[in-house]
């Protein structure tokens, strides 16, 4: 026999003096203590619960109970999962920052208002505000991964701040400077690596991983194997005479499975922060990263006047954003806007000479 819906009742263990409260939902038995000895309180949570219920606002006792810590576990195993290179910037923005602030609070607990605490403390600690944004990202996405999952096991998610990121950077590499970063460095895998990085504006990530089989020295074509890029997708593109020569180089005597770039005695580049410091420094660019290579090739190719959907292709960009935030725009488009406005005014002037003569002549 089913029970009326919200039905239930209160009830004590023998050898405790705490009530505790035994309800329905949907025919399932809910036990949760009210944890409380005044039986009028606890008459009061379960006339709660049972509201709760009936409202259709009734949670289960254990997602009401799940922790922040819960929802990152499920957070860093689908980076896990789904093979995110970013996993270890993850798991470091997790445990160095958002845990030690929300890692033992119950999901519920976490409001706007706190939020906004959280972002006034790493703000005080000296973070900048594009390093807050991206952990609050990595906690919003642990929520929308707790509400969309089976059942839910979050059933709100809060309002999240966004804070204005100020520190874009805006470098670029001139072709005098690009001269010198390559005569500061001799070695092959380095000039090779940088030729290909200013040519093309890929990534260091995705150039690192490069394998010979990848490299087609009779067709002139380099490809990037579909889940190797940040992106996901694979990307082809014909090298320069400068590129070839150089990657021509690099894989001799090497087999098709072996990396690309690697250091005289065989080993695969992995980390080259040294051997940028130095070569930036004598280029007069302290300050240069290699992702600036990045923005520069895309200048480059504008500049030339690729179009810019072809250029996204090249460089592995999914919206048009790169020419947005960093102002990359060519002279000649700025000298063509100029030269349809001097025409549009001087149309407007013709138009209204000729209705003031008009109106002269039906005088």
């Amino acid at each position: 026999m089913s029970r009326t819906r919200g039905s239930g009742g209160l009830f004590r263990q023998k050898t405790s003096s705490i009530w505790w409260m035994k309800y329905y939902k949907d025919n399932k038995p809910y036990r949760e203590t009210t944890e409380t000895s005044d039986k009028r309180k606890a008459a009061k949570k379960l006339e709660q619960r049972l509201a709760e219920i009936n409202t259709g606002k009734f949670v289960e006792p254990e997602v009401e109970k799940l922790l922040v810590s819960d929802l990152a576990e499920g957070f860093l195993r689908d980076y896990k999962i789904n093979g995110k290179s970013s996993l270890p910037d993850a798991e470091a923005r997790w445990r160095l920052h958002l845990e030690p602030f929300f890692g033992s609070l119950r999901v519920k607990q976490v409001t706007s208002f706190l939020l906004d605490s959280y972002v006034d403390m790493r703000q005080d600690a000296g973070a900048a505000n594009a390093t807050i944004n991206r952990e609050l990202a990595a906690l919003k996405r642990m929520f929308n991964l707790g509400r969309k999952a089976t059942p839910p096991r979050v059933l709100f998610v809060p309002s999240f701040p966004r804070l204005t990121e100020d520190n874009v950077r805006q470098g670029f590499l001139e072709d005098e400077q690009y001269e010198k970063l390559l005569a500061s460095c001799p070695e092959l895998w380095f000039q090779a690596l940088v030729e290909v990085g200013s040519t093309y504006g890929w990534r260091v990530g995705e150039l690192l991983k490069m394998k010979v089989n990848q490299v087609n020295l009779r067709s002139w074509t380099i490809r990037l194997h579909p889940g190797t890029t940040k992106n996901k997708e694979g990307r082809e593109v014909t090298m320069t005479q400068e590129v070839h020569d150089l990657l021509t180089q690099c894989g001799a005597g090497k087999s098709p499975d072996d990396y690309v770039f690697t250091r005289p005695n065989g080993n695969r580049v992995r980390d080259f922060r040294d051997a940028w410091d130095k070569a930036r420094t004598a280029a007069g660019v302290p300050n240069l990263l290699f992702h600036d290579l990045r923005r520069t090739a895309a200048r480059n190719f504008r500049r030339a006047g690729a179009a810019e959907g072809v250029i996204m292709k090249i460089g592995g960009w999914k919206t048009r954003s790169v020419f947005e935030r960093y102002a990359i725009v060519v002279q000649s488009d700025v000298q063509d806007a100029m030269e349809k406005r001097r025409i549009y005014k001087e149309r407007e002037k013709e138009a209204q000479r000729a209705d003031e003569a008009k109106q002269a002549a039906s005088a």
